[in-house]
């Protein structure tokens, strides 16, 4: 794909924070179709307002509407939703659903999420939040504890990634905390999932950051950005990130996974954006 940095563009505005985003890249013009994304997936917390009510109807809904993948999170059912993990897996094995990943407290019995994660083949663990630190210093001992959860991880089976907010991209002492967890992290330990929507209401350019670690944001949640007097989640292509682009050099810079959240409804309900969020991805070529 021969694409400039600037061609990535959207022109958009400031943010109530006063972070300007009209010099981040958010793509347009670039090369031609060629393949579509179809093992795409959803991460469960989109659906938090309904799930919890009927989760196998829910699951059903959600494979009918084209998702391949699920990443789940720890709800009031947990991670399985009620089902115990060999449950939910044989249950999303009849529907056609893939378990890649669940969101987590890597920090309360880890390795006994990480050993029901294993059981059933789920390839990720990730670290949801940690919360804005204090020092730069703090950040290095969080890198640190992260190679040890990796550690724990890989000799499990399992891959460990840390999934950012806004607060690793506000500069802090000089340094921009995301940086400081990546260049203090084993890549063989530690990977990465760029949510983009987050990457962007940092201040930041998702571009840059691939390009800067190439292979090491194996994952993503994909969602729009509303640019409005406080920055919103809406469903894709209604927002002012244009994704085709995007997505298609995340791919060519090792991401393996493309999982829709969306974290707001405004003239929607959660059911009608995942299924708006799937159409939209299935409209995707390149």
């Amino acid at each position: 794909m021969n694409c400039s940095r600037r061609s990535f563009l959207k022109k958009s505005g400031v943010l109530a924070s006063g972070l300007a985003l009209g010099s981040l890249p958010f793509l347009k013009s670039c090369a031609p179709a060629e393949e579509d994304i179809s093992d795409f997936g959803l991460q469960l917390y989109t659906l938090r307002d309904v799930i919890g009510d009927d989760p196998e109807e829910i699951l059903r809904q959600v494979a009918e509407f084209g998702y391949k993948q699920i990443e789940s999170y720890e709800g009031q059912l947990g991670m399985f939703w009620g089902m115990g993990n060999t449950g939910f897996r044989q249950y999303l094995d009849e529907l056609g659903l893939t378990m890649i990943s669940s969101h987590a407290n890597v920090f309360q019995d880890y390795e006994q999420k990480v050993e029901e994660l294993a059981e059933i083949g789920v390839p990720y663990i990730v670290c949801p939040w940690i919360g804005a630190q204090d020092t730069i210093d703090d950040y290095i001992e969080m890198a640190a504890t992260f190679n040890q959860l990796g550690e724990i991880a890989n000799e499990a089976g399992l891959k460990f990634a840390y999934h950012n907010h806004a607060y690793t991209f506000h500069e802090l002492e000089g340094e921009i905390p995301q940086a400081v967890l990546m260049d203090n992290t084993d890549p063989d330990l530690v990977e990465y999932q760029m949510d983009i929507y987050w990457v962007v209401a940092g201040g930041h350019d998702p571009v840059e950051w691939l390009q800067r670690y190439p292979g090491r944001f194996t994952s993503s949640h994909v969602k729009d950005f509303a640019n409005g007097e406080e920055p919103e989640s809406v469903v894709l292509g209604t927002g002012e990130i244009d994704y085709p682009p995007l997505l298609q050099l995340a791919r060519e810079a090792g991401m393996e996974y493309f999982i829709v959240e969306q974290e707001a409804y405004t003239n929607t309900t959660p059911i009608e954006a995942v299924r708006d969020n799937a159409e939209y991805l299935r409209s995707i070529e390149f």
